[in-house]
């Protein structure tokens, strides 16, 4: 079982996030802690993907067309840090 951990940006912006967001970002979590990362992949509405630039080593997963759920794989141990749920805004937190 993988653990999730999630940013304090994260757990403030949650209450400003659209339910629809809520309830997909709700779903990534219960495939993540079952599966990993690499279930995730298999999901093609997901369109989980590593990132470049300054985002280097952090992943990001769609949860709609337009919000995205930034995270990183810490330590190769089986835990997700959950960096935030951004509407394409990916500056670093």
């Amino acid at each position: 079982m993988w653990e999730i951990y999630e940013s304090h940006t994260l757990v403030r912006n949650l209450p400003k996030i659209p339910y629809e967001v809520l309830k997909r970002y709700e779903k990534w979590k219960d495939i993540v802690e079952l599966t990993g990362p690499e279930g995730l992949r298999l999901i093609k509405g997901f369109h989980d993907e590593a990132l470049k630039g300054q985002w280097l080593g952090h992943r990001s997963s769609r949860l709609e067309l337009q919000f995205r759920l930034i995270y990183r794989v810490e330590d190769n141990k089986l835990y997700a840090r959950v960096i935030n749920i951004t509407a394409h805004d990916y500056r670093r937190t």
